[in-house]
């Protein structure tokens, strides 16, 4: 009976070991969530904008679109202006352009990112073109609108942030129906 007591031990310490891990993995989901909406990682931001539209005219925040494709979208992309002087509490809209061009139908992904990190929490997109996939035909051309309000209660250290995309081909991940 005593050479079994070490193994009981062991398989219970095993079992409760596999019950963390499981919970672990279960709480990462909404860990990463509040690591995305914190850092305005993967195009996480303040949320649904519930403050008033009034602008504050007396201060001005410059927000600076970046727009790359990852190494395997051949899309043409880009915004019409590198940058926005903004009043925080006014909505602002940026237009950026996609082509394809290429000789087959193809969806894409845009990610958003916002720096600095502490201005993701202000930075409100009431319309944007990555809310959802963007399918373009052989040689289309598309201009899709972000429309965005920085939070008045942006923090007056932050003069500047930039919102940035990545657009991604996912071609292969969508069915064919879809396309």
């Amino acid at each position: 009976m005593n050479d079994r007591a070490p193994l009981r031990r062991l398989v219970l310490r095993l079992g409760l070991l596999s019950v963390a891990m499981f919970a672990f993995g279960f709480a990462l989901v909404p860990i990463y969530d509040v690591m995305c909406r914190a850092f305005g990682i993967n195009g996480k931001t303040g949320g649904q904008y519930e403050g008033s539209q009034v602008s504050d005219p007396s201060r001005t925040v410059r927000v600076q679109f970046m727009s790359t494709t990852a190494r395997d979208m051949v899309w043409e992309f880009h915004s019409t202006a590198d940058q926005l002087e903004v009043n925080p509490g006014a909505v602002n809209q940026m237009i950026f352009v996609a082509r394809n061009p290429t000789d087959r139908p193809m969806t894409a992904q845009a990610i958003p990112s916002i720096t600095p990190a502490e201005a993701a929490a202000y930075f409100h997109k009431t319309e944007c073109f990555c809310f959802g996939q963007q399918v373009l035909q052989p040689g289309e051309r598309i201009e899709m609108p972000v429309r965005f309000i920085v939070d008045r209660d942006l923090p007056g250290s932050v003069k500047h942030l930039t919102l940035a995309y990545t657009l991604f081909d996912i071609t292969a991940r969508t069915p064919a129906a879809a396309r």
